[in-house]
């Protein structure tokens, strides 16, 4: 049972933001001080990647550990279990089609845990650079 009144929780779930979250606003910004320069949230592409770099065919997500259902942080709610199965079930298969047509069309898919961010932001950050600096090598061809 939800231990909050549910004027509070629909403002409360009203108020969680889909895009220019903290976590990717500090990715973007480390990005930036590295002299990656991306496109933000480019609606045109499959999947509203978070960050992308189109000349280089690279999209990057960073992926909420509750609304993407990471299989170590994900604790789901206690009231509406249906529901929030469902949705983050949802959310789960639209991941795996957005990774496999960016694979399928020659596309390097970044996909970055919340968590990874917290726990170790540098490491997470050196991966993206990695990748974003020598992409060719990760790619296959499509």
């Amino acid at each position: 049972m939800d231990n909050i009144a549910p004027e509070i929780r629909k403002k409360t779930m009203r108020a969680i933001k889909s895009s220019n979250t903290f976590l990717e606003n500090r990715v973007k910004k480390a990005l930036w001080n590295k002299n990656l320069r991306y496109r933000k949230s480019e609606k045109a592409l499959f999947g509203k990647p978070d960050i992308c770099f189109i000349s280089k065919k690279i999209v990057i997500f960073i992926d909420s550990c509750f609304w993407h259902g990471c299989p170590e942080h994900c604790r789901m709610p206690h009231s509406s279990i249906d529901y929030w199965e469902n949705k983050i079930l949802k959310n789960k298969i639209r991941d795996e089609k957005v990774n496999k047509y960016y694979s399928e069309n020659g596309w390097v898919c970044i996909r970055v845990w919340e968590h990874e961010l917290k726990e170790n932001f540098d490491l997470a950050i050196s991966r993206i650079e990695e990748l974003v600096k020598a992409p060719n090598k990760f790619r296959k061809e499509g």
